[in-house]
């Protein structure tokens, strides 16, 4: 396969000696094209589509052996461009390269390349090829990590990345992730997500009543017991949002966010993830409940003594530490995180930036 390529590039480069098998800068017409109009030159057009398709098919051996191959031998030309020399040379010749072989992608800004998952080959064999041709190419121009996302309908092509040395990065309903490092130096590709996020609402009225629920589906532990609506935030949702959502979702009340007034940081959670979850005060703006019965049991409003007296709660540190921080806030003896928007320098994008301010008439709170 090899031998017959290289004749037939040959082949190719001889049937313009006049141009002296010249390659336009910018050509989108195929391997090698020659400034002249003759039919020996449209000729010579064919011939490079028909290198595009033997080179598909070498095997890794001899595609290794072909990309470490001087353009000039490769192609039979002895009179490629004087200008920039041989480093000019090579650069027409990955040029070529990777117009007819190389996938889609663009730059990303630590030195690797992210591959354009809309326009990947259809067939697997036409993906292998790419893929390792992609690979050599990217190597030789000095790239670090290659990100290859791969939609569920190319699932097909996931043992062939993996075959290639790529790895699981993390997956999503529509597609999964996958990743490659070239330098033979430690992996420096972030790690998939590690945390989840949870919300909790302690809602809060002005007949000193808590907005509790009794879930459907729940450990032994938790049977019999009256507890803070909780859920998790969605993708790209704030935690003030989310938390007004879940209760929302889970009673049916309306409420104002307040405050976050205390969050916890655990470890090995679901999945082996770590887990934040965010204690948020909210005043409700409506009383009416209307349960989700596909998730909640029961819920109603219960006076904070009555639910602070739990078992459950007297009987476990954190939950009774969390009841007399809302406490304290309740009497304006502390202050929780308010969210502020702001725009970041490093990123030119707007996010939520939560603290306690200054002025604490600003949260209604009389804490020094």
């Amino acid at each position: 396969m090899e031998s017959s390529l290289l004749d037939t590039a040959a082949a190719a480069a001889s049937l313009c000696p006049a141009a002296g098998g010249r390659r336009r800068a910018g050509t989108t017409a195929g391997f090698l094209s020659c400034s002249c109009s003759s039919r020996d030159c449209r000729v010579s057009a064919s011939y490079s589509h028909s290198i595009s398709r033997m080179l598909s098919g070498v095997r890794s051996a001899a595609r290794r052996k072909l990309f470490r191959a001087d353009p000039a031998d490769l192609l039979g030309v002895a009179n490629w461009p004087e200008a920039g020399g041989a480093g000019h040379q090579q650069q027409h010749w990955w040029a070529a390269l990777e117009h007819n072989f190389v996938l889609e992608s663009t730059d990303d800004e630590y030195g690797g390349v992210v591959v354009d998952a809309d326009r990947l080959p259809d067939d697997k064999a036409a993906f292998a090829r790419s893929l390792a041709a992609s690979l050599s190419y990217w190597k030789s121009v000095g790239k670090k990590g290659v990100w290859l996302k791969l939609p569920v309908d190319r699932a097909e092509f996931v043992p062939l990345a993996v075959k290639e040395g790529f790895k699981y990065h993390h997956a999503e309903e529509s597609y999964l992730m996958m990743t490659y490092w070239i330098p033979d130096e430690p992996n420096m590709l972030p790690a998939n997500a590690s945390h989840q996020v949870g919300v909790g609402g302690f809602v809060i009225n002005d007949q000193m009543e808590v907005l509790v629920v009794q879930e459907k589906y729940c450990g032994s532990s938790l049977d019999g017991v009256w507890k803070l609506p909780t859920g998790f935030i969605l993708a790209s949702e704030e935690i003030y949002t989310g938390a007004s959502r879940e209760v929302k979702e889970e009673t049916g009340v309306d409420t104002e966010f307040v405050d976050v007034v205390a969050f916890r940081h655990a470890h090995n959670v679901a999945f082996q993830k770590s887990d934040l979850f965010f204690i948020c005060m909210l005043r409700p703006v409506s009383s009416e409940i209307k349960i989700d019965e596909t998730e909640i049991q029961a819920a109603k409003w219960m006076p904070l003594e009555e639910f602070v007296k739990q078992p459950f709660i007297q009987e476990d540190h954190m939950f009774q530490k969390i009841m007399d921080i809302c406490i304290q806030r309740l009497r304006k003896c502390y202050c929780g995180l308010t969210p502020h928007h702001v725009v970041s320098r490093f990123d030119d994008r707007t996010s939520t930036l939560y603290y306690n301010v200054a002025e604490p008439e600003d949260v209604n709170c009389s804490a020094t």
